[in-house]
């Protein structure tokens, strides 16, 4: 991930943080309709799951500036999900969710760089989850 990546996935994301709950909602919405069965993976209330998804990428992407320091999380998170089912394609799915969710909050703000940018960054802080999530299964 370059430096000019990161920057665009952060000034990005601070257009978005605003509607943070709306974005929790496109995104759980456009999960669902992508796989509907990992609707059974999410237990309790969508509101507060929606707060948790918009807390873990906020850290996320404030820990693209240390990147080493983000991946013992990173891989905690990776292992957790492992334990909840969750598989290697389903990142992918994810993947097209929080594209999409990008789209609709950025609006035309969300220019091909920034979406190279957001998948650059998915695509790194994904890999380290399923390699933790992998060696877990071990």
């Amino acid at each position: 991930m370059t430096e000019d990546e990161r920057s665009l996935v952060q000034e990005s994301w601070e257009k978005v943080r605003p509607i943070s709950s709306q974005a929790a909602a496109l995104f759980y919405g456009r999960l669902f309709i992508l796989a509907p069965d990992l609707k059974s993976l999410f237990k309790g209330d969508m509101t507060a799951q929606g707060e948790r998804l918009m807390h873990m990428i906020d850290t996320a992407v404030g820990g693209l500036e240390n990147l080493d320091e983000l991946v013992p999380a990173l891989e905690a998170l990776g292992e957790r999900h492992a334990g909840y089912g969750v598989t290697e394609a389903d990142y992918d799915t994810v993947a097209s969710a929080l594209l999409w969710t990008l789209e609709q909050g950025l609006g035309t703000d969300f220019t091909d760089e920034v979406k190279t940018a957001w998948v650059s960054a998915y695509s790194v802080l994904a890999d380290t989850m399923k390699r933790a999530a992998a060696a877990a299964a071990a």
